[in-house]
């Protein structure tokens, strides 16, 4: 076989690392985020952040009186070009690469340090008492921390423990009586009678109704801890000890008739055993409260609507100077190249927060430029919108939208939504317009919120109801949008009061 050489052309597709790095801080989120510029002002002693006290120039009347938001947009393109443009005249510098080779890869250039916030002394005035003393128990440790000041025998104490572990985390118990004779040492000649008494003695722990077996268990345990004078106190353990399957099922005329109560009574009944909790374990979880940060705040201003980046979400990056005049030309001494690598990061690593903050603001404005009347009228009038009409409105891919649109969260007045939230397919109309089905959700939910409680609506109900309105949806359709919603179906809306 002879060797020989051979041209050929063709293209492809090759990603540098200051796009590799772009890309991934579009798609983080903004816990991520700061995530990540910590660790960036950790590992670059050449990047810092602006003091807040600093003096910044008076906001131009013109800025404040924006009324539309293109005009925002194009404002906001303009300051951000010309912040970037004497970034780059002032750090401009022939030794210092623009680019790194195509075929390099970002980590393996630069390899950035743990974050040592950690590992330095704690100081008296950021130290949070709270945060390092704050309790994460869950519903065990609760009883257990409760059964330690409870004067037990040494038996009576081995069993309470048995039973602890097969408590639920809804505070149900799972471990019956002969399971615990059957696990327990047999030279302890345990009986019985002795496993129900500390059953019945755990099931006065706190919270009210823990250690049952059943509902119906649980809820009389909860009746049982009520002031003897409470009104409708025994009428209410008399529906639960013999009729909570009537009760269940909503059959309201059957338990009218067989308890002999009056229709006004069996209310008051009812709104008692509603205060009842069927879940006790439930008010006491280890899990932490999680908060959503804003990326994009939209507000209406003069009759228009502005979208606006959240400024807290990330801090204002800046290169420091003081090291930056330490950077001399012709030297090539390895403090000289540390200075330079670390400018280098630093500057692509602004400009990539300058990008991602852009690309955000840009299809935030579109999405509220597309969804005004969502804005304006409700979640009823929200329109029909998929990746590819926003991608077509800012000049993007579709890929490039999704990246922005995931775990990002937009504060409008009436609350805060995913960008994705606002992306929908659609459903046609008998006039031939088109129905997204975020819209269908909302009236469907107003429907059922308006129904009357005695006769809920069915899902063929609310589907012909819909249908009055030109929207033609199947009963199929109407039961998966309402099971989306966690809303149970008409038997179990089902009310007396």
């Amino acid at each position: 076989m002879k060797a020989s050489l051979q041209l050929k052309m063709g293209q492809q597709l090759t990603m540098t690392p200051q796009l590799q790095q772009a890309i991934r801080l579009l798609q983080l989120s903004t816990l991520d985020l700061q995530h990540e510029i910590q660790e960036a002002l950790d590992s670059n002693p050449l990047l810092e952040t602006e003091e807040h006290d600093e003096p910044t120039e008076a906001p131009n009347n013109e800025y404040e009186q924006h009324s539309s938001v293109s005009e925002l947009n194009s404002e906001r393109e303009r300051s951000t070009d010309d912040s970037q443009h004497e970034l780059d005249d002032q750090w401009a510098d022939d030794k210092i690469p623009d680019d790194l080779p195509l075929d390099s890869d970002w980590d393996d250039t630069y390899q950035p340090s743990a974050s040592v916030a950690s590992s330095g002394p704690v100081s008296d005035d950021n130290f949070d008492y709270d945060a390092r003393h704050a309790t994460t128990d869950n519903l065990q440790d609760h009883i257990l921390w409760q059964l330690n000041l409870t004067p037990m025998s040494d038996t009576d104490r081995e069993i309470a423990f048995m039973l602890v572990d097969g408590l639920d985390d809804e505070g149900y118990l799972h471990t019956t009586v002969d399971d615990v004779l059957d696990s327990i040492d047999p030279a302890l000649e345990v009986e019985e009678d002795e496993v129900m008494a500390v059953l019945h003695r755990l099931q006065q722990f706190d919270p009210a109704g823990v250690f049952a077996r059943d509902l119906r268990e649980c809820l009389l345990l909860q009746l049982n801890q009520l002031a003897e004078d409470t009104p409708w106190l025994a009428q209410a353990k008399l529906v639960i000890r013999e009729y909570i399957d009537l009760l269940g099922n909503r059959d309201y005329p059957t338990l009218l008739r067989k308890t002999k109560l009056k229709e006004d009574d069996l209310k008051a009944i009812l709104r008692l055993i509603k205060e009842l909790n069927p879940k006790p374990g439930s008010s006491i979880s280890s899990e932490q409260a999680e908060y959503v940060i804003p990326d994009v705040i939209v507000r209406q201003v003069n009759d228009s609507w502005r979208v606006e980046l959240n400024p807290d979400i990330a801090p204002k990056l800046r290169v420091n100077n003081d090291y930056a005049a330490l950077i001399k030309r012709a030297d090539n001494s390895a403090d000289n190249t540390y200075l330079k690598d670390n400018l280098q990061e630093a500057r692509w690593f602004i400009k990539s927060l300058q990008s991602r903050n852009d690309t955000l603001l840009k299809v935030a404005s579109k999405i509220v430029e597309y969804q005004i009347d969502f804005f304006e009228q409700g979640p009823e009038a929200m329109k029909p919108l998929v990746l590819h009409d926003i991608a077509d409105a800012v000049g993007m891919h579709e890929s490039t939208i999704s990246r922005v649109t995931t775990q990002k969260f937009m504060h409008t007045p009436r609350g805060i939504f995913e960008l994705k939230y606002f992306f929908s397919s659609h459903v046609s109309t008998d006039s031939g317009g088109e129905c997204s089905s975020t819209a269908i959700r909302a009236m469907i939910k107003k429907l059922i919120a308006e129904e009357n409680t005695r006769k809920p609506l069915s899902d063929n109900k609310i589907a012909a109801l819909l249908g009055d309105k030109g929207i033609n949806v199947a009963r199929r359709t109407v039961a998966k949008y309402r099971e989306a919603m966690l809303i149970p179906p008409s038997n179990e809306r089902k009310q007396l009061i």
